[in-house]
């Protein structure tokens, strides 16, 4: 396995721009696909997740065409329009390219296998299809619902009503997607609010969507059944779930100023620059505006003394993703960080929240994991030395790597090869920043 070691780096300078959003990238292909006409995407994310999404939507018949650095053409067949694929539909280490893709099928008469790599393989998939089989999709996989599983649309799916037992913005975007297939209405209830990328899509593609907010904090997410969808443009924001590595390793890294150019800051994405701000973290938001529906701006970042606080368990549903790079900013700030409401992350590529554990305790920092938190005890100095088993997930790969640029030792993940899946040239935009990478042989 291709092995990499982060050392000390001198202070970060320079402006990046990172690769485009993943969320909004699975979703305006799938969305091109059932469009009528041609959606041009630009800035569209090309890491292997969305690449085995556009590949699935090729071979449900859409024509999906590269013709550029992040600019891509989809010529949709309309709603209803899908073709059963010939192939097993691959889906490699996407969970949400999987599950978003599930709700696409169960709206349609077809049956279509998907698979996916070991990780993918084994992580849960149940609680989208428990309420995809109330609208009628057929599905038969391993226990719990996990992949490969055979997909069975439903012929004349139906509009349903349901409640989330925890907040998922890829459960409710699956419900929604197969929602446009049914007639009537088909409502998600949500306990609090997730990422609303697909309801702003669908809303540009031409859907009427209704999104309520109720006095308890839950919010009431509406999409009416059969419409026409048309083909629209779509420029992807990058993504600040990618962002957030140059962004924290600038917090951190003594003497450094960083821009991140072009970062989406849709609210329901923002909770860790929220959190880092409270923390003391100096980020400056400019040229704020919006592009393809969605809030963008530019991040001005400076090095920062940080210090601990306590994260509400409310705000996970807008960082979930961002919890392992939050860590290591814990781990450098002076007094105690405290997580709460992270259960999501033990379903994740891996069960993130007990790999972020492994990899604190193999570099010498101080914490306390339990079931659904994790409080980690930070100061100015970071013993380091550790090697991180990655069990295959991107994020703590590229995490324990920014750790490694203010460790007293230098930091080695024992995988960085799916860092590409989510984040390609990572590599290259860090080491062009000033950071110091080497590999294992190397180093």
């Amino acid at each position: 396995m291709p092995a990499l070691t982060a050392h000390a780096a001198p202070p970060l300078a320079g402006t990046v721009t990172p690769p485009g959003d993943k969320s909004i990238s699975h979703r305006a292909l799938m969305l091109g696909g059932l469009a009528v006409g041609r959606t041009l995407i630009e800035g569209l994310l090309e890491g292997d997740d969305v690449l085995r999404t556009a590949a699935a939507m090729a071979a449900l018949g859409a024509a999906v065409r590269r013709l550029g650095a992040g600019a891509w053409q989809v010529d949709g067949v309309g709603l209803g329009g899908l073709v059963e694929p010939a192939e097993v539909l691959d889906m490699g280490n996407s969970g949400t390219g999987a599950r978003l893709l599930m709700g696409v099928l169960a709206g349609h008469p077809l049956t279509a296998i998907m698979t996916g790599d070991a990780s993918l393989n084994r992580r849960p998939m149940a609680r989208v299809t428990e309420p995809l089989a109330r609208m009628g999709a057929q599905f038969v996989g391993r226990a719990g619902g996990r992949l490969p599983l055979a997909v069975v649309g439903a012929r004349d799916p139906l509009p349903i009503e349901y409640r989330l037992p925890v907040p998922s913005a890829q459960v409710k975007s699956a419900i929604l997607l197969a929602g446009l297939s049914a007639p009537g209405e088909t409502t998600v209830i949500e306990p609090e609010p997730t990422r609303d990328h697909s309801e702003r899509l669908l809303g540009h593609f031409g859907a009427e969507v209704r999104v309520v907010d109720a006095a308890d904090g839950s919010r009431r997410v509406t999409v009416i059944g059969q419409p026409e969808l048309i083909a629209r443009p779509v420029v992807v924001p990058g993504d600040p779930s990618s962002a957030a590595f140059p962004l924290v390793a600038a917090l951190i890294v003594p003497g450094s100023v960083v821009t991140i150019a072009n970062v989406g800051l849709n609210p329901l994405r923002t909770g860790l620059i929220d959190t880092l701000r409270e923390m003391g973290g100096q980020i400056e938001v400019v040229n704020p505006r919006i592009a393809g529906g969605e809030p963008v701006g530019d991040l001005v970042v400076r090095h920062s003394a940080l210090r601990g606080v306590t994260v509400p368990a409310a705000r996970a549903p807008s960082m979930i993703d961002e919890y392992p790079v939050l860590a290591i900013a814990a781990a450098c700030a002076e007094g105690r960080t405290v997580m709460r409401g992270l259960a999501e992350l033990r379903v994740k590529e891996s069960d993130r929240l007990a790999a972020i554990a492994r990899g604190l305790a193999a570099n010498g920092v101080a914490f306390e994991a339990g079931p659904d938190s994790l409080a980690v005890s930070g100061g100015p100095r970071v013993p380091g030395g550790g090697l991180v088993a990655t069990a295959m997930d991107h994020r703590i790969a590229m995490s324990f790597l920014v750790l490694g640029l203010v460790a007293d030792r230098p930091v080695t993940v024992d995988d960085d090869h799916m860092i590409d899946t989510s984040f390609p040239g990572f590599r290259a935009l860090m080491t062009g920043l000033g950071a110091i990478f080497a590999d294992e042989a190397a180093a």
